[in-house]
């Protein structure tokens, strides 16, 4: 059977110069196995770091947006004042006897009335630190000012001695003698 020709078309006459004319596919160039290895390792070093650090965030070990907390104030203190219009006791709250009576003498040498400045014995002798105690806030420097009169000590303001008053609308400091004005612990009076 005879060959019939076929329909012509451009890509039938090729010209002689060897130019290209149409698609050609070729494969991708091979990315090299070493830069494969690097993107892996970065990749999963992200992820992990990622990972870690949601976890803690998650957990609550990491926050993101802080509160900023209130800066602390100092508390102010009232200057010391020695006041000797109030009345005084001393209470001894150690083993070690006698420390209540020569305490009271120092404070009456300081200028308080003989009949103002009360001694005797504590309930419990465990009491560590010699403390002078004010049952209102605004007996604070009188406080201080009996605290450096002996010699120093704590000031705290508690209700526990405001039953020693009495009714009579008097003021009332009291010092309560701890270990460390014993012997051994060696803190000496005024």
């Amino acid at each position: 059977m005879p060959r019939t020709p076929a329909h012509q078309d451009r890509f039938d006459d090729l010209p002689l110069d060897g130019g290209r004319i149409g698609a050609h596919r070729a494969e991708n160039p091979r990315m090299r196995g070493g830069v494969v290895v690097l993107w892996s390792v970065i990749a999963i070093v992200v992820l992990v770091a990622v990972g870690i650090f949601g976890t803690l965030v998650a957990t609550g070990r990491v926050t993101l947006f802080p509160t900023p907390s209130a800066t602390p104030t100092p508390i102010a203190t009232a200057e010391p004042v020695v006041d000797t219009s109030f009345k005084v006791t001393v209470l001894n709250a150690t083993t070690q006897s006698g420390l209540a009576g020569a305490l009271a003498q120092t404070i009456v040498a300081a200028g308080w009335a003989a009949d103002d400045v009360t001694a005797g014995d504590a309930g419990s002798t465990g009491f560590q630190t010699t403390t002078v105690f004010y049952s209102d806030p605004a007996e604070e420097g009188a406080a201080r000012g009996l605290a450096q009169v002996i010699g120093g000590a704590t000031v705290s303001l508690s209700d526990a001695y405001a039953g020693l008053a009495g009714g009579d609308g008097s003021t009332l400091l009291v010092v309560v003698i701890g270990a460390d004005r014993t012997d051994a612990g060696a803190t000496p009076a005024g």
